[in-house]
């Protein structure tokens, strides 16, 4: 392989990505950084656009901050090494370990444009939205999306930084306050960063609802109290477990009947927050709103909270040891990524090594 070239792994569609070599990206601005992956998370959006994309991914006509579309290089959740800045850099320098903030909102002189920058209508991600990705030997990014990473924290945990600030930011924005309660739905990789958001904030009692036998054993690990929804009514047991209702609700599956279930499961006045991204509609009835006051909210992704991720992971948060589950090579991402994400629900997070 010749230095102007790389592997990567590109969506062409819908259980099409192949694995091929494309040539090395390189600076174009001032305030660009090269970076060299070592880690890179296969997340739960990844597997959607495997499965039965294109959602994020452009296709037919550019993303308007990447000006690319299809085929283009997947992977969001990565850390890697600072290769090389560009002239205007300050907040990182070569040989940096840094975490990516892969959102891509409109930004200027290193910074994004937006106090709410994850609520652009241009909104799009660096390895769903074009402009390069982490399932590569290498990637550009602009400064203002590079976290560097301390010393005493791994590549590893740098690439569960993205994941882990969904479920910070889905807690940060709820009206959860230390000694709460709080049930989440659905136990998957996001649903596990929520439960270990809740213990960071203080949460008095934790509560989850899922199926899968793996994902009820990590929930329970993690120290959530595990329900399983097939076993009599969900909604009566949980208000029986919670003396009335949850203060907090975090709807983490994407299923119409599980966003009821979430809203009916908290007390008169409580929350419940949409963290899921959905595939199709969802039919509530406004007086389980209305008649006991409840509120429903959504979150996206997350802003302004790298920073707080990083410094819990210090703490011990979020640890690499509780949720990855299978480490691959990046000529195996399919037949030992995806496929093994749909086949296999015991996998959490499956972290790919493009150099390996």
């Amino acid at each position: 392989m010749s230095e102007q070239h790389m592997k990567a792994a590109r969506w062409y569609r819908a259980r099409d990505i192949r694995v091929e070599q494309i040539e090395v990206p390189t600076l174009g601005d001032p305030h660009q950084v090269k970076v060299k992956v070592a880690a890179c998370g296969i997340c739960g959006s990844d597997l959607h656009e495997y499965a039965a994309g294109p959602i994020f991914i452009p296709v037919g006509s550019p993303h308007p901050l990447s000006h690319d579309q299809a085929p283009i290089v997947m992977g969001h959740e990565f850390a890697g090494e600072v290769v090389e800045v560009g002239s205007a850099v300050t907040r990182v320098a070569m040989g940096d370990r840094v975490a990516i903030e892969p959102i891509l909102s409109p930004h200027r002189d290193g910074a994004y444009l937006m106090e709410r920058y994850n609520l652009s209508p241009q909104l799009g991600f660096h390895g769903l939205s074009g402009g390069g990705g982490g399932f590569a030997e290498y990637t550009v990014v602009g400064e203002h999306m590079v976290h560097r990473l301390p010393d005493t924290l791994s590549y590893e945990q740098g690439a569960l930084v993205e994941p882990a600030a969904v479920g910070l930011h889905a807690v940060r924005q709820s009206s959860l306050k230390a000694g709460d309660s709080a049930v989440v739905f659905g136990a998957g990789p996001i649903g596990l960063m929520v439960i270990e958001s809740l213990k960071a904030a203080g949460a008095a009692s934790i509560h989850a609802v899922e199926v899968s036998a793996a994902r009820k054993q990590r929930a329970s690990d993690l120290g959530a109290i595990v329900h399983d929804p097939t076993e009599g009514d969900i909604v009566e047991r949980l208000m029986a477990a919670s003396g009335g209702g949850f203060d907090v609700a975090f709807e983490v599956t994407g299923l119409p009947a599980v966003l009821n279930q979430s809203i009916a499961s908290t007390h008169p006045g409580g929350e419940t927050v949409i963290v899921s991204i959905w595939e199709s509609e969802a039919a509530i009835h406004p007086n389980q709103l209305v008649i006991q006051e409840r509120t429903l909210k959504g979150i996206i992704a997350y802003r302004h909270i790298y920073p707080a991720v990083i410094a819990l992971m210090q703490q011990g948060y979020y640890r690499a040891e509780d949720l990855v589950t299978a480490r691959i090579a990046l000529d195996d991402v399919v037949s030992q990524g995806f496929e093994t994400l749909l086949a296999d629900k015991a996998q959490v997070k499956i972290l790919v090594d493009p150099g390996a």
